[in-house]
């Protein structure tokens, strides 16, 4: 089935629950007489029983992965199903633009956080009741793709497949760690890029810290930029602190306005507010700061290479 028929199936199951997208990605409730999207939003509480709205909200929420991935694709991007060499019913998948990933000038790597989010994503929440802009990774990849950026979005959540009635890891991507080293090595690295930068939300900041610590030389060569949003990653492992510290960057949610500078303690990452209060908000919130952040970091990277090559000349 493909992606398209899948994301068809379950705007589907939407209906069912009496909800569509409308024009602006907002999700409402289906007016009973046009059979078009309305103006009222989702109501979580429909039951006087708590664990009846949860369980509706999910069998809802569990139509968006689907809806995203044909998103994706509806932008240009391809999925690659990872690894290479099981039945694609039992990999996962990742998806690029270009298709396939050859010596790109600029790379942007997206990795969203922990929990039920997917490749796409950045908090479901915001999808079902603010809209897709709010909640998915589209105006990320939109902005990236007009700055000239070939594009990689892991899928770090998606590890397990039913094999024969049983949930088991997918073999060597089958943590969120595993995932994401297995195709920085085998998609990052292999197409070797010039240049690449990081945009990560939460846990997604304990990734990118995982990655820096396994392939510090990398980083140190070719990672011009580490843009965290509300980070989970607690430490900067000491392999990699200094790389890190030179490039990284983390919004952190909070009441200051957007880019408020955040005392940290000597010798940590750089924190400056995303400008939102809730967590699940500051990749929305702080957008246009860490694309500014991004071409800073970009411009800066391409003077020191400028200067390394000049005075190799001179030499």
């Amino acid at each position: 089935m493909s992606s398209a028929e899948k994301s068809g199936l379950a705007l589907k199951k939407l209906k069912e629950f009496g909800y569509a997208f409308n024009a602006d990605g907002q999700l409402r409730k289906i007016d009973e007489i046009t059979g078009e999207p309305g103006e009222e939003p989702f109501k979580f509480s429909l039951f006087e029983d708590h664990a009846k709205n949860q369980e509706h909200y999910e069998k809802l929420a569990d139509q968006i992965p689907d809806i995203v991935y044909d998103l994706l694709e509806q932008n240009g991007l391809s999925r690659t199903y990872v690894p290479e060499d099981i039945p694609q019913e039992q990999a996962t998948f990742i998806f690029t633009k270009p298709h396939k990933l050859e010596q790109p000038k600029k790379l942007l790597v997206i990795i969203h956080g922990s929990g039920y989010v997917r490749a796409g994503q950045w908090a479901r929440s915001l999808i079902i009741n603010n809209s897709l802009d709010h909640g998915t990774q589209i105006p990320y990849i939109k902005r990236a793709e007009s700055l000239g950026y070939d594009i990689l979005v892991t899928n770090t959540n998606d590890n397990y497949r039913n094999i024969n009635g049983e949930s088991k890891p997918i073999p060597r991507v089958g943590s969120a760690s595993a995932h994401a080293r297995y195709v920085w090595e085998k998609y990052v690295m292999a197409c070797k890029p010039e240049s690449v930068a990081i945009v990560a939300h939460s846990y997604g900041g304990a990734i990118a810290m995982d990655l820096a610590n396994r392939f510090t030389q990398f980083f140190e060569e070719s990672v011009f930029a580490i843009a965290l949003t509300d980070s989970a990653h607690f430490q900067i492992p000491g392999k990699a602190k200094n790389v890190v510290l030179d490039i990284a960057c983390n919004w952190v949610s909070g009441s200051a306005p957007l880019d408020t500078e955040i005392y940290t303690g000597e010798g940590e990452m750089r924190s400056v507010s995303a400008g939102h209060p809730k967590h699940e908000w500051t990749s929305y919130s702080a957008f246009e700061s860490v694309f500014k952040f991004l071409e800073d970091k970009y411009e800066h990277a391409n003077a020191l290479r400028s200067g390394s090559k000049k005075s190799k000349k001179e030499a």
